[in-house]
């Protein structure tokens, strides 16, 4: 599962980062919650370049009635995606990459659940495979809103959870991308556990259990 994730890097490395014609309007954030906005990159059939957008974190599918549905949908397991129903047309057209550069997992100790913040050993950002939709609702509309797409947990991760978020290897960007593609296999193949190796995990603060808590001080380290 990812309940809760960070995106610290400024705009131009990003803008740098998933090769985009413009910078992004982002500031930093450190606890991104489901139900906010949150940054995607897309690619168009009728645009040539990849573009940035803000979509609502939950997917809300085409033919719900009701946007609420989308507090369910903040995650999508790669095992059954294409299949799902609320999932498997954006699987097959409308794949996004949500940018990110850590997460966070909970364990119990004692009466309280301890969080961590998960990153990439160089601590760089990186891609979270996801799906969107744009919803055209009666009341509150229209909505674009997306899912993160989860794998089985890797050695590390297995620690908090037995699931994690799909982070991408940017040479399977462009394939991921690509709404030409819609051959479940070909694009499952890509949905795999990071390597442990390549990660590392630490506590934090507790700060971080409350969404409103937005600041660098959620990703330090938690000093006893």
């Amino acid at each position: 599962m990812c309940g809760r994730f960070s995106l610290g890097a400024s705009a131009t490395k990003l803008a740098e980062l998933f090769d985009l014609t413009e910078v992004p309007n982002w500031a930093p954030r450190y606890n991104i919650a489901p139900t906010q906005e949150l940054l995607v990159v897309v690619k168009a059939p009728e645009h040539p370049d990849r573009q940035v957008r803000r979509h609502r974190w939950g997917l809300i599918p085409s033919w719900a009635k009701d946007r609420g549905i989308g507090n369910q949908l903040i995650n999508a397991q790669a095992e059954t995606v294409p299949t799902k129903p609320a999932f498997r047309a954006a699987f097959r057209k409308r794949r996004c990459l949500v940018p990110a550069d850590g997460f966070y997992e909970w364990t119990q100790q004692g009466g309280q659940k301890q969080p961590y913040y998960i990153r990439l050993r160089d601590g760089g950002p990186f891609a979270i495979a996801g799906l969107w939709e744009h919803w055209e609702g009666q009341e509150g509309g229209p909505v674009d809103s997306c899912t993160l797409l989860t794998t089985s947990a890797n050695d590390l991760i297995g620690a908090f959870h037995h699931r994690m978020p799909v982070i991408l290897n940017p040479t399977n960007y462009d394939l991921w991308l690509d709404a030409a593609v819609q051959e479940a296999g070909r694009l499952q193949a890509l949905l795999q556990p990071y390597p442990s190796e390549n990660m590392v995990a630490y506590p934090v603060r507790t700060m971080v259990n409350n969404p409103a808590n937005d600041d660098p001080g959620c990703i330090e380290p938690e000093r006893k």
